[in-house]
């Protein structure tokens, strides 16, 4: 038949179904790293801005963002928010890292499972099609049918 050649594994899934499927992983795994990497952002400037509170007198004046909106209020009653703020991010970032390591491995196991392999990544001092050993500079997903 001419789709058995297309079909790979056993529950018959088109290389066309693993292609996308393979891309969805990624692009779930490629978000939640930039979703850590924005939160480690916002708990630098949390240090930044409770480092440089701390030795101001408690009682002067300082404005805070909430909501788009500026609020006027002191130091001694913002500092206590931005250090929960702070350690909320920090719980937040070390559950998405969590998340992140599940994918990881949930996208490794559909590449094994699969028998999939990405050109220029798995094995960069793999000599290529020409026969030198200068690393790829883009990914190509090869699928082998089992």
């Amino acid at each position: 038949m001419a789709t058995d050649g297309m079909k790979s594994g056993s529950k018959g899934m088109t290389n066309e179904n693993i292609f996308n499927n393979f891309q969805a992983l990624r692009k779930e795994h490629l978000h939640i790293g930039n979703k850590i990497s924005e939160l480690e952002l916002d708990l630098h400037e949390h240090k930044i801005v409770i480092d440089t509170l701390k030795e101001v007198d408690g009682d002067r004046k300082c404005f805070n963002m909430v909501g788009g909106v500026l609020c006027e209020r002191t130091v001694k009653e913002v500092l206590p928010i931005l250090i929960s703020n702070q350690e909320q991010i920090a719980k937040c970032s070390k559950g998405l890292q969590g998340v992140l390591n599940k994918k990881s491995q949930e996208l490794n196991d559909f590449k094994e499972k699969h028998n999939l392999k990405i050109r220029g990544q798995d094995d960069p001092s793999a000599p290529n099609a020409d026969g030198d050993k200068k690393p790829h500079t883009g990914n190509v997903l090869v699928v082998n049918p089992m």
